[in-house]
C-alpha cells in the first residue's frame, strides 16, 4: 500500500486528490496539511511514502518544506513531488536539484495523478518528456554549468548515451527500445550510472545531464 501525505492550502483541493487517491486499492491518504509547518510535522509522524506538496502556501511554502524533508536523514524514504503551475520560478528548479523526485500540474488528469503517486513511490523522476523541456531545459539554461567532475569522466561511453535518454524523460522500456537492448539491461545501466554519480533519484540526474552541458536546454526527444 502506498501512503501519501497531501499537502495545500485549498481543502477542496486536497479533497479532489484524496477522492481520486483513495479510490485506488495499492494507495491510501494518511494525512493532510495545510501549509508547510504541518507537512514538515505530518511526514515526522506518519512517514508516508509520497509527499505531493503545493508550491505556494501560507507560512512555510511548499519548497521550503521540500527542502527540510529531503535534508532530514530520518525521512529518506519519503519521496517528494511539487504541485504546481506552469508560472514558475527558478525556486522550483532548485527543489529538484535539491532531490524532489519531480513536478505534478496541478490541472492533472486522475489517471496522470495515480501514476505519478505510483512512479515517485518507485523512486523514478516523475518528469515527463514535455515538462523537462519546458521547465528543466528553461531553468538550467540560467545555470552557469560547472565542469564536468571525474565522475562524469567515469561514465562508459553507453553509460553517457543512457544519461542523455535518462534526461528526456525516458523510462527504462523506452531507453530499452531505443538501443536496442533488454530492459532488464537499460535498468542496469541507470542504476550504475546513479551509483557512479552518487545520486538520489533520476530526476537528480536529470539536473547534473543539464547542468554539466550532457544535454542542452530544448534538446528534442530522440526519434527511434
Amino acid at each position: 500500500m502506498i501512503e501519501v501525505l497531501l499537502a495545500d492550502d485549498q481543502r477542496l483541493v486536497r479533497a479532489g486528490f484524496r477522492s481520486i487517491l483513495d479510490d485506488e486499492d495499492d494507495i491510501t491518504v494518511t494525512g493532510e496539511a495545510a501549509n508547510g509547518e504541518e507537512a514538515l510535522a505530518a511526514c515526522r509522524e506518519l512517514r508516508p511514502d509520497v509527499a505531493l506538496l503545493d508550491v505556494r502556501m501560507p507560512g512555510m511554502d511548499g519548497l521550503e518544506a521540500a527542502r527540510r524533508i529531503i535534508g532530514d536523514a530520518r525521512l529518506d524514504g519519503v519521496r517528494v513531488v511539487i504541485l504546481t503551475t506552469f508560472d514558475l520560478d527558478e525556486y522550483v528548479y532548485g527543489a529538484l536539484r535539491a532531490g524532489a523526485t519531480g513536478f505534478l500540474l496541478k490541472d492533472t488528469e486522475p489517471a496522470e495523478l495515480i501514476h505519478a503517486v505510483r512512479v515517485a513511490a518507485r523512486g523514478d523522476a516523475l518528469i515527463t518528456p514535455s515538462v523537462t523541456r519546458r521547465l528543466i531545459g528553461e531553468f538550467a539554461g540560467r545555470v552557469q554549468a560547472p565542469r564536468p567532475g571525474p565522475r562524469l569522466r567515469s561514465l562508459t561511453a553507453r553509460e553517457r548515451e543512457v544519461m542523455r535518454l535518462v534526461a528526456t524523460g525516458l523510462s527504462n522500456d523506452e531507453i530499452a527500445a531505443h538501443l536496442v537492448l533488454s530492459p532488464a539491461t537499460a535498468k542496469t545501466h541507470v542504476s550504475r550510472i546513479m551509483s557512479k554519480l552518487d545520486v538520489r533519484d533520476r530526476a537528480q540526474l536529470v539536473i547534473l545531464a543539464y547542468e554539466s552541458g550532457m544535454v542542452s536546454p530544448g534538446w528534442i526527444r530522440p526519434e527511434r
